[in-house]
């Protein structure tokens, strides 16, 4: 392990009280991950209604 890392890790740990990435991160961090979660949510959701309208589409065909 390189020296770095403990370091880091002690510097974390010394400033918020966690080893976790999440609440080592800024404002900032935080945000960037929170939006690109609801991005890949919002994503899903819309490959989930796409799929959804060609079944319906090909319902009405028949």
């Amino acid at each position: 392990m390189p020296p770095s890392a403990l370091d880091r890790w002690i510097t974390q740990a010394s400033q918020s009280g966690s080893f976790k990435t999440k609440d080592n991160c800024g404002s900032q961090e935080q945000e960037l991950i929170a939006l690109r979660k609801a991005i890949k949510q919002l994503r899903m959701e819309n490959d989930i209604l796409k799929q959804t309208a060609l079944i319906i589409g090909r319902k009405s065909l028949s």
